[in-house]
């Protein structure tokens, strides 16, 4: 067969630990590795996965918190031809069951918080008795059932995995978040990866002496596509093990570890800003120069108040999905010029297309759903050939999500298709009711939906997190309401408005708001797919 000259980051690791041995590659709060220390590591990993049944081809979960072990779990996946299955950490026993046995995965490496819940549906999987991994500390007794992972990686051979890796070859199945429904197994093959890293250096110029923080989850794509680019100038992968996020913990990392990048959602900064001005002042993030800002959109006066706090970062909104990959950005130079937009196309990818329904380009101004052909695209749906026709137009894929371009090329993101409010016949996105209500100076956070209506089939709801849940009282819900028919026309200004707090607002593991969740509870879904 002839096989693609692309490289996989299994033989990246593998030229860095022949060039920099002795340079740190991965790390987390505990512990830390060389190139040559990692590139062992990852070996031993691929080639244990074979000796336990689960060869080139062949699919395996990992379920576990932030922590560097991941980095030679992809890594060593990479080398052995392996493909890795992450799980959101904060799903539950049967979505769990589902990924596993929808991806018909051969192995599973389990984090010791985790292992009660996967004993509770081992009997329905269908990964074989012998190869389940315990991954707790080292020198850890693995409870029965399990192989002790550190145990596991010194039993197995440190050689480079014997085996052709083809760059076509998938590397991971990365399940959606489940924000429109049913979880799909999104098919990434190692070639879409390296055009997303290659691209990733080129737009936002890595260095090797800079160090990456990864905060979001390890399991989400976000992380795999902002860490190995890094690896591949050979600058180091800092893994934030926390299995939850502390604004003041993170801040204290990044002065002690000289943190240079990392990738938040706008939640993440919310809570950062949030802090008291005495204790941001007790740290120096002065080694902070790029900061990346994704996954939801990005309010005004939280990119104005990053910048007054970070001093020395330049900051990168970042638009894409795990399909996709990274599609624009905004870079530095607009943000404050071109504030509310998500940039323009990134350097090496296809001019975007704005689609009306019929499949027709819009004009400037108009908006449309937006679709995007880049080197990073995703391969497939797994076991979902007619969802995966679904989201392509030719070789253009869509995420649903609806933008228009403005005179000057830059994209302005209005919302998802599926979150569209129809109330009396208008459509409404709720991201516009949303960043209007933002703008209210009680307000810290706000969701909104369609809930049903006798009279306008869909009447729009709020959901808001104060800033102070005290202020809370009927006066207030009614003077938000008036405030936003003064900035946005009657009909999209909400009819009804709950106040809750920031724990009762659905999420994925990334910080998205569910609104699925919020319509299932409240509301109506209507999402067919």
């Amino acid at each position: 067969m002839t096989v693609s000259k692309w490289i996989h980051m299994g033989v990246v690791l593998s030229r860095q630990a022949e060039h920099y041995p002795d340079r740190l590659g991965c790390q987390d709060k505990n512990r830390d590795f060389t190139f040559s220390q990692w590139n062992e590591r990852s070996c031993r990993l691929a080639n244990g996965l074979k000796e336990m049944g689960c060869g080139h081809g062949d699919r395996f979960a990992v379920l576990a918190f932030n922590r560097v072990e991941w980095m030679e779990i992809y890594a060593g996946s990479a080398k052995g031809g392996q493909i890795s299955v992450p799980i959101m950490f904060r799903l539950a026993g049967p979505e769990i069951e589902y990924i596993v046995n929808n991806a018909g995965c051969k192995a599973f490496i389990v984090e010791k918080p985790f292992v009660e819940m996967i004993n509770g549906i081992k009997d329905r999987l269908p990964v074989p008795a012998n190869a389940y991994v315990y991954l707790g500390e080292p020198g850890e007794t693995a409870p029965e059932g399990y192989v002790e992972y550190e145990k596991w990686l010194e039993a197995s051979s440190h050689e480079e995995p014997d085996v052709t890796v083809d760059a076509e070859d998938p590397w991971t199945f990365m399940y959606t978040s489940g924000t429109t429904g049913k979880p799909k197994g999104v098919v990434r093959t190692h070639e879409s990866y390296l055009g997303m890293y290659y691209l990733d250096i080129a737009n936002m110029c890595l260095k090797p002496t800079d160090r990456a923080l990864m905060v979001m989850p390890m399991c989400h794509v976000n992380s795999i596509f902002y860490s190995f680019p890094y690896t591949m100038v050979s600058g180091a992968v800092c893994v934030y093990n926390e299995s939850s996020f502390n604004p003041e913990d993170f801040l204290a990392t990044v002065e002690k570890y000289g943190i240079t990048f990392t990738s938040l959602v706008p939640t993440h900064y919310i809570m950062i800003l949030s802090l008291p001005e005495s204790i941001k002042g007790r740290f120096n993030v002065s080694s902070m120069r790029q900061l990346l800002i994704s996954s939801a959109p990005a309010r005004k006066e939280t990119k104005i108040a990053i910048l007054d706090f970070f001093k020395n970062a330049e900051l990168w909104e970042a638009y894409g999905s795990t399909e996709a990959g990274l599609v624009t950005l905004c870079r530095p130079e607009d943000q404050l010029r071109k504030l509310g937009t998500i940039g323009r196309e990134i350097f090496g990818i296809d001019r975007i297309k704005v689609l009306d329904e019929e499949g027709n380009e819009v004009s400037d101004g108009e908006v449309g759903e937006l679709y995007s052909r880049t080197p990073m695209i995703f391969k497939e749906y797994w076991g979902l050939p007619e969802k995966t026709k679904e989201v392509f137009q030719g070789e253009w894929f869509t995420a649903g999500d609806m933008c228009y371009r403005d005179s000057d090329g830059f994209y302005v993101l209005v919302d998802r298709k599926a979150n569209m409010i129809i109330t009396g016949g208008e459509n409404v996105f709720p991201s516009e009711v949303e960043n209007t209500l933002a703008s209210h100076p009680k307000v810290k956070d706000v969701a909104v939906i369609g809930v049903p209506h006798e009279k306008w089939g869909e009447a729009i709801h709020a959901f808001i997190i104060l800033k102070d849940i005290e202020d809370a009282s009927e006066g207030l819900k009614e003077e938000m309401k008036r405030y936003a028919r003064t900035k946005i026309a009657a009909y999209k200004a909400p009819k009804s408005i709950d106040f809750i707090e920031d724990d009762e607002m659905p999420r994925t593991g990334t910080g998205k708001i569910l609104h699925r969740v919020l319509r299932e509870q409240f509301g109506k879904w209507s999402d067919n797919r």
